[in-house]
């Protein structure tokens, strides 16, 4: 009698994904809205917490997917990262720091001014510093750009990706020093953990490379092995407990600065980007429950407010400067709008320390859930408004 529940229990991922894909798609030659963002609202749909048609999204299958889906993306953006670029013009170092410090204190004002208490208040800080670069990388393959702005959005949001890893990893420490007394676990659960995932990365960024030299690979066979690297790559911080952000980021700039060609055809890493894609937004969805959403939502409103001025301010003050026109510095900023990826994985890798934050957080339930479906579309129409997107593309 048990059978037909099992068969159910294993279909339904695979069916929320068939469903996620074709409203996807629909909504994307419609209306032209970013695939990404109808996928997040079918996981929101389906999650447990709503239809109860998905199980718990805390299972560790579907998490450590969803993380390798993540790994992927971040690989991309790491690969795609210049840093002479970054050596020619600091004032875009500059502005990532700005642009995150700024938008860190505008955070913790409202936070503090709605009553959240300290650590909290600390921690939903240093999340809004980040810009979610599955998102922006997504929207930017989809919509084929290129430009100054789709250049920037891509450098700015790895690096307040790494920004927002220190800042939440150094208050993880902080509170687990608080709640322990213990010192050398604070460290360990902060910068230590930063420095050996990082590391970790860089180590597979000049492994695989130097594989395929010897091997004399071709570009294709050389995406299948990245693909595979982060795969391992993921797994082995997934089970040793450390961050695949620094890792995978890592393991992308390492790479590219090895010279191992990443061609155009092979964005996304193909057929399988584009599923772990689905999965990945449809489960971070999945995570977030009404109740939360609700208690949360005009604290919410005031926090995208805020974090959406504070990084268009940091942004468009060092527009001129950094090399570009104050309209496209407003853009850029309006391009960093997303969030939710990088938020929801980072807060389920620390679930293990026992702080679940997810459901101290409601604020960030409801942030999570908007700018995951308004975010995405900001970006695409931030990237049409500075014309770096061919025609027909943009809807």
């Amino acid at each position: 009698m048990s059978e037909p529940l099992s068969l159910t229990t294993e279909l339904v991922w695979p069916l929320a994904l068939a469903l996620a894909w074709v409203v996807g798609e629909f909504a994307h030659s419609l209306i032209r809205a970013p695939r990404i963002s109808s996928y997040g609202i079918v996981g929101f749909l389906l999650a447990s917490g709503q239809s109860g048609f998905l199980p718990p999204s805390n299972e560790g299958a579907i998490m450590l997917l969803a993380n390798i889906a993540f790994g992927l993306i971040l690989f991309e953006l790491g690969y795609r990262i210049n840093l002479r670029w970054l050596r020619n013009n600091p004032w875009l170092g500059v502005t990532s720091l700005v642009e995150a410090g700024t938008t860190f204190a505008a955070v913790y004002f409202v936070a503090q001014w709605f009553g959240m208490p300290l650590i909290p208040s600390l921690l939903l800080s240093s999340l809004a510093m980040a810009t979610s670069p599955a998102a922006v990388l997504r929207v930017v393959n989809e919509q084929r750009s290129s430009g100054q702005v789709t250049e920037r959005i891509l450098h700015l949001s790895a690096f307040s990706c790494v920004l927002a890893v220190l800042a939440f990893k150094a208050i993880v420490g902080l509170w687990v020093f608080q709640s322990t007394g213990d010192i050398l676990h604070a460290l360990w659960n902060s910068l230590i953990v930063l420095l050996v995932s990082a590391s970790l990365g860089g180590l597979f960024g000049a492994a695989v490379p130097a594989l395929l030299t010897k091997m004399g690979n071709s570009g294709r066979d050389a995406t299948v092995a990245f693909a595979i690297a982060v795969i391992m790559l993921v797994a082995l911080t997934h089970t040793l407990k450390l961050s695949p952000v620094p890792a995978a980021l890592a393991f992308g700039l390492m790479a590219r600065h090895r010279r191992i060609a990443f061609s155009q055809a092979q964005q996304n890493f193909g057929a399988l980007g584009n599923l772990l894609t689905v999965l990945l937004f449809v489960f971070m969805a999945s995570t977030l429950e009404w109740p939360l959403v609700k208690e949360g939502f005009w604290l919410a409103l005031a926090l995208m407010a805020a974090r959406f001025m504070s990084k268009t301010a940091g942004v468009v003050v060092f527009a001129r400067i950094s090399g570009i026109t104050w309209r496209k510095g407003l853009l850029t900023g309006m391009a960093l709008t997303p969030l939710s990826a990088f938020v929801i994985l980072l807060l389920e890798q620390s679930r293990h320390l026992g702080i679940g934050l997810m459901d101290q957080l409601a604020a960030l339930a409801a942030t999570t859930l908007f700018l995951e479906v308004i975010g995405p579309i900001a970006t695409q129409r931030a990237l049409v408004f500075a014309k770096e997107v061919p025609d027909g593309k943009g809807g």
